[in-house]
């Protein structure tokens, strides 16, 4: 997310980060984007449905003027009709180069498989996890001798380069379906 949000600062940046949201009211990227002067909003999903709690932050994103998501470090599975509205205007970044390695431990599933390479990817939301289209894919090289937090740490950089690029050339050429 703060990648995001440094990229958007470059006057050539097709995009404005408006609203920082989080099912977290602690997580630490609320406080940065207070920091930075963007609008935030936080609420716990705990004691509320799936779709109770979706439903929720999509009329928020919709009050706040937002016309795309980018989902940064939101480790919840999204009911279908929060995805569907969002359908080609919502994408994610996962640390893997999907189709391989959906879901979780990623790095350490790179490592058990014996990749050369892994790295990370940028999608649009879909029903499925990790499952849609992938828009832009950035290579690691794995190591000898990584570890699943070696590799993470070098995947982490090449998403901070990844992401903004990817959702800046979203931007550009409109909702994808």
């Amino acid at each position: 997310m703060a990648a995001l949000v440094r990229a958007a600062a470059a006057a050539d940046c097709p995009y404005e980060v408006a609203l920082v949201a989080s099912n977290d009211p602690q997580a630490a990227g609320l406080i940065f984007a207070g920091e930075m002067g963007i609008a935030t909003w936080a609420m716990s999903h705990k004691g509320l449905k799936r779709a109770e709690f979706d439903a929720l932050i999509d009329a928020r994103l919709r009050r706040a003027g937002i016309e795309y998501v980018a989902l940064a470090g939101y480790m919840r599975i999204l009911s279908p009709e929060f995805v569907g509205g969002w359908e080609g205007r919502m994408i994610n970044i996962h640390p893997s180069l999907l189709p391989k390695y959906k879901g979780l431990d990623t790095h350490a599933r790179a490592l058990e498989a014996g990749d050369a390479v892994h790295g990370v990817s940028v999608h649009l939301v879909t029903a499925g996890l990790d499952e849609g289209p992938v828009l832009a894919q950035a290579e690691v090289p794995v190591m000898p001798g990584d570890t699943a937090e070696t590799l993470a740490a070098r995947v982490l950089v090449e998403e901070h380069k990844l992401y903004p690029r990817a959702l800046a050339d979203l931007v550009r050429s409109g909702p994808r379906t």
